[in-house]
């Protein structure tokens, strides 16, 4: 091992992951004076304030695994003791070619592009930071890339500093942006792949009269109106950024945080089955067990698919509830995949309902402000882990010193336990546990979702996994 260093060499760094993510990664042990980016080589260079700051922050990943979106990366001392560079501190990046001087041109590469990227979604992106005078964009075998030019060099720096490492769409569409090294572009023709926004009298070409976004969406099995494409004229609608979230731009039909989040989960094929038409958000369920039903029970059961906006167990049909949705797209999952479900000894019956929305009463449960809504995070994974009852559920947000004994205990009233494994991600216990059947799995699910062990909430999920592979 080197001796101890100001400065920590990151490996495993992969394009999804950004400067901020790794200055989150370490900034709890002290100042970060200059980050450094190595991308051709997935790694980074970082330089602490102090020697001793670095030392804690190695100390602390050699007992726990340090995860970014997902990714193992690998930290240790440098054996380099201070980095030299004349860039900004926290934006320092080293890319060997264009990134070395600011420019008003910007060289951007879109990684994980899950969803059609267009020059006028660009344009909605960039302009926040200064007028974009043109944009250009081609295909490279690192993705798919752009030059967008500014009319000022402090307007593009601007936007690297502002907009470097971000998402345009939730969970996809990574900016990865330097600087180019071109004086100017030009720009011949209006069509999808350039634009002059000084220039709007300039011919397009024939062949690119189709709408862009047409021609966007026919690698995604010409879905468009399944996601909200924005029609070609349409005034272009701003985005909204959140703090340090991802950017999420606004939509005509759904909100494309949901509209990219189905992108990216289903790769722009829906699961056999689903439409994504449905602008119905209220679902009528009967035949339940009245004896045995409540509204939290359906909501455990019901928020697999979708957050819950309100619930009501019908006064004259106690056997019959309406629930209402988020979005329509999560409202057919929920009819799709609960359709004649087993659940206390009845076959549900889940249709769409004639209501609109669930009026609020004082006899209507609301959780559209529950933290236990699903769908408020990790919007991609939860919708990719959307289907049917399966006889495996998932058990996360375990207590650390948790044993399979008491995961067992806590869920076997509701059914015959198989199987079970417990086993640990990124540090946090996790659990797999195999059911007799479907109806079982489900009533565990619905009675001991968000319940409690040892202090900690756990949270509960269908698996797809057909069987526990031994370790």
């Amino acid at each position: 091992m080197a001796e101890p260093s100001k400065v920590l060499h990151i490996r495993n760094v992969g394009h999804e992951i950004s400067e901020n993510d790794l200055l989150n990664l370490v900034q709890q042990f002290g100042l970060v004076t200059k980050l450094v980016m190595l991308r051709a080589k997935n790694q980074a260079l970082l330089q602490m304030h102090h020697v001793s700051a670095a030392i804690d922050a190695l100390q602390y990943y050699s007992t726990v695994q340090p995860s970014v979106r997902g990714r193992n990366v690998y930290i240790q001392f440098s054996s380099h003791q201070e980095l030299t560079t004349v860039e900004h501190p926290t934006h320092a990046r080293q890319s060997g070619d264009q990134d070395s001087q600011p420019n008003r041109i910007l060289l951007v590469t879109i990684h994980h592009l899950l969803f059609p990227i267009t020059v006028e979604v660009l344009h909605q992106v960039f302009s926040p930071c200064g007028f974009v005078e043109k944009i250009v964009t081609f295909q490279k075998s690192a993705g798919l890339q752009a030059l967008i030019q500014y009319t000022s060099q402090q307007n593009a720096v601007q936007a690297k500093n502002n907009l470097q490492g971000r998402n345009i769409y939730d969970g996809c569409c990574q900016l990865d942006i330097q600087f180019s090294n071109l004086n100017g572009l030009q720009v011949h023709y209006i069509n999808e792949r350039s634009r002059d926004f000084t220039n709007p009298s300039l011919p397009s070409e024939q062949k690119d009269r189709i709408p862009a976004q047409a021609n966007a969406m026919s690698a995604f099995g010409g879905t468009g109106s399944i996601y909200g494409i924005q029609p070609t004229g349409s005034r272009p609608v701003p985005f909204q950024q959140v703090g340090a979230q991802p950017m999420v731009l606004n939509s005509l039909q759904m909100p494309v945080g949901t509209a990219a989040a189905i992108a990216a989960a289903f790769g722009g094929m829906l699961p056999p089955g689903i439409t994504g038409t449905n602008d119905r958000c209220t679902i009528l369920v009967s035949n339940l067990n009245t004896e045995k039903i409540d509204e939290d029970k359906l909501f455990n059961l019901f928020s697999v698919y979708g957050n819950i906006m309100r619930i009501k167990i019908l006064r004259n049909k106690p056997d019959h509830a309406l629930i209402q949705m988020g979005d329509g797209f999560q409202a057919e999952l929920a009819v799709h995949y609960l359709k004649g479900a087993m659940l206390f000894d009845k076959r549900m019956e889940v249709n769409y309902s004639k209501h609109p929305q669930i009026t609020p009463a004082p006899d209507t449960r609301d959780y559209s402000s529950s933290n236990l809504n699903r769908f408020n995070r990790n919007v991609v994974k939860n919708y990719r882990y959307c289907c049917a009852p399966t006889k495996m559920i998932h058990v996360s947000s375990l207590p650390p010193d948790v044993t399979e004994d008491e995961i067992i205990s806590h869920l076997e009233p509701h059914g015959n336990v198989v199987d079970s494994k417990l086993f640990e991600v990124n540090g946090k216990k996790q659990a797999l546990v195999l059911f007799e059947n479907e109806e079982q799995s489900t009533e565990a699910l619905v009675s001991k979702h968000a319940t409690t062990i040892d202090g900690s909430t756990i949270r509960i999920s269908f698996s797809q996994l057909q069987s526990i592979q031994s370790s």
